[in-house]
C-alpha cells in the first residue's frame, strides 16, 4: 500500500522500559511506517503483534532506507555497538536520513557518532529524554536535543510523536549537556523531598494534608506531586531505577571533572544512591532515598 505524503519510514533500535512505548507512538500517533530491532527478538516480536510494522535480524538491516532511525539503549557501549559496531545502523543508513540518539550518555559519544554521520552523508540529533516510563507510556516526553538546525527541524515532527517538549539546546552534545543539568537538578530535590518526608513523619504530621498545602507553593516539584504518595507508603517501583540514576550520574561527575563544575551535592547523593543499592535497591525507583534516612533512622 502506497504510503500517506506524510508517513516517514522510521526504525526505532532498543525496545526497553522507554523505547518500547516511543517506538509505538511512532507507529500510531506518528502515523509512520516503523520497523524495530531489539536484542532479545522475543521483544520486538511482541511489539509487532502490538503494533504492527516489522521486526529486523539486526540494526543496521532495521535502518536500510529509513528516513529516521531513533535508538535508545543503555550506555555508551550499548549506542556504539548498535551504530558503528558489526552490522551497526550507521552501515545501513542511506544518504539524507537522520539517526535520532533517545539514550543519555555520554557528549563525548554524541560527538564522536556525529562525526561517523558526516562522513557517511546523515544527519544525527542527540536527544536524551525525561519524563520515565509514565512520560514514555502517555507520549509525553520531554526530549532535550542537540546538532544543526535544519537536521532537528527536519527531524522535529517525528520526535513529537511521543513529546511534549521538544528543543534544541545547541550543537552536537548539547543534547546530552542539557540532559546532566536535568539530572543534577533531580538529584538534589529528591534528597530534599525525601529528608523533607521524613522529617515531617517523626513529627507527627500527616503528611499527605503537608504536601497537598506545601506543594502548590514555592516548594512545589513534579516529584513532589507524583512520588509523594508512594514515598509515604514506601513504594519504590514507580520509577526510574537507581542503577540507572547512578549510571547518569556517573557521566556528569565525569563531564563535570572535564569542565571544572562544582557538584558537592550531586556527588554527595550519588553515594546516597550507592548505600540504596547496596540495601539491594538497584531496581528501586530514585525516591528511595527515603528509604535508606529510615533505615538510619532506624538503626540510630
Amino acid at each position: 500500500m502506497e504510503r500517506e505524503p506524510d508517513m516517514a519510514k522510521a526504525a526505532f533500535i532498543g525496545l526497553g522500559v522507554m523505547g518500547y512505548h516511543m517506538a509505538g507512538h511512532l507507529a500510531t500517533k506518528g502515523g509512520h511506517d516503523v520497523t524495530v530491532y531489539n536484542r532479545t527478538e522475543a521483544k520486538a516480536q511482541k511489539w509487532v503483534e502490538e503494533f504492527g510494522g516489522t521486526m529486523a535480524p539486526t540494526p543496521k538491516a532495521a535502518a536500510e532506507d529509513a528516513d529516521f532511525v531513533f535508538s535508545c539503549v543503555g550506555n555508551d557501549d550499548d549506542l556504539r555497538s548498535v551504530t558503528i559496531g558489526e552490522d551497526g545502523a550507521f552501515e545501513g543508513m542511506k544518504s539524507g536520513a537522520i539517526f535520532i540518539d533517545n539514550t543519555t550518555a555520554s557528549a563525548d559519544v554524541a560527538r564522536e557518532l556525529r562525526a561517523a554521520a558526516d562522513k557517511g552523508g546523515f544527519g544525527f540529533i542527540d536527544a536524551p529524554v525525561s519524563g520515565g516510563e509514565a512520560g514514555a507510556v502517555n507520549g509525553v516526553l520531554t526530549v532535550m536535543c542537540g546538532g544543526d538546525e535544519d537536521v532537528f527541524e527536519r527531524a522535529r515532527p517525528a520526535i513529537e510523536a511521543f513529546a511534549r517538549m521538544v528543543g534544541l539546546m545547541g550543537p552536537t552534545g548539547a543534547g546530552q549537556l542539557t540532559k546532566m543539568v536535568n539530572q543534577i537538578c533531580i538529584a538534589g530535590l529528591v534528597q530534599g523531598l525525601s529528608e523533607g518526608i521524613n522529617f515531617g513523619l517523626k513529627a507527627g504530621l500527616d503528611m499527605h494534608k503537608v504536601i497537598d498545602v506545601i506543594s502548590k507553593g514555592a516548594a512545589g516539584s513534579w516529584q513532589m506531586e507524583n512520588r509523594h504518595k508512594t514515598m509515604i507508603a514506601g513504594e519504590y517501583q514507580h520509577g526510574f531505577a537507581v542503577d540507572w540514576m547512578r549510571k547518569d550520574l556517573a557521566i556528569v561527575l565525569s563531564e563535570a571533572n572535564n569542565n571544572g563544575a562544582a557538584l558537592p551535592v550531586t556527588a554527595l547523593v550519588d553515594q546516597f544512591y550507592k548505600d540504596i543499592q547496596s540495601m539491594g535497591g538497584r531496581r528501586w525507583d530514585t525516591s528511595s532515598l527515603l528509604a535508606r534516612l529510615q533505615k538510619i533512622d532506624g538503626d540510630s
